[in-house]
């Protein structure tokens, strides 16, 4: 049996497709998002074996919503679009698959032919543009929004999860700290926390050799011994 996510803004195309796929029996939809962050959540969350994703989706798009993804929880990615044939080509080195709207059920059933083989999906090149993120995806208790990177001031974990802060919101969001530390200019100063150094004011230095970096909005980050030599360096201190 195969799990199924279902990610695309538009109702009527998740439930296109939901019945088309009811027609296969070893098949099973786990769930469905209207947009990208609830999809990476539903990912980290559900772990499926396989994600038809919407390409055109407000606000973050299914190309740049892949390249938010842990690599560890990375499910096989069958694009579904609108596009016509001659736009998709720009897609097709990025995707393991792709369905055209509207999804014929022939060309789907190649699709679960290919998915039932166990065939291991192409690697993915996420384009350039999308590769380095400049935003990022953030939930709180009643909203889903997204910070600018330009406005974050450190990211940190703890047991309830990875939280964002900039100088007038926080949020919690599904990326870890691996794939932001890759993906964005923020700066590792902490086994928990990343730093962006644009936002520090001043570093405190410690007596037991680690220090605290002060924001200009007054935070303080803690910054280990171990990290502290990397953090001086890029700030060209000696």
């Amino acid at each position: 049996m195969l799990s199924a996510l279902i990610i695309d803004d538009e109702t009527p195309s998740r439930e296109e497709l939901k019945a088309l796929l009811a027609s296969a029996s070893d098949i099973e939809v786990v769930g469905e998002c209207a947009n990208a962050i609830e999809g990476l959540a539903a990912i980290h969350r559900l772990r499926p074996d396989v994600v038809f994703l919407d390409i055109q989706m407000p606000r973050i798009s299914g190309l740049e919503m892949v390249g938010m993804i842990d690599p560890s929880a990375l499910p096989r990615i069958v694009f579904v679009t609108a596009f016509d044939e001659h736009a998709l080509k720009a897609f097709e080195e990025h995707a393991t698959d792709y369905l055209l709207k509207p999804i014929e059920q022939e060309r789907l059933n190649k699709t679960l032919d290919w998915l039932r083989s166990d065939a291991q999906p192409k690697a993915m090149t996420l384009p350039a543009s999308v590769s380095r993120l400049t935003q990022i995806p953030c939930t709180t208790r009643n909203k889903i929004f997204l910070i600018p990177l330009d406005d974050v001031e450190f990211v940190h974990t703890d047991q309830s999860g990875i939280h964002v802060s900039s100088h007038d919101r926080s949020g919690v969001t599904e990326l870890t700290l691996k794939l932001l530390q890759e993906r964005t200019a923020l700066v590792r100063c902490h086994r928990q926390y990343l730093v962006n150094l644009e936002k520090i004011r001043e570093i405190e230095l410690l007596d037991n050799g680690s220090a605290e970096a002060v924001t200009h909005t007054g935070k303080r980050i803690p910054v280990s011994r171990r990290h502290l030599r990397d953090i001086k360096s890029q700030l060209l201190l000696s």
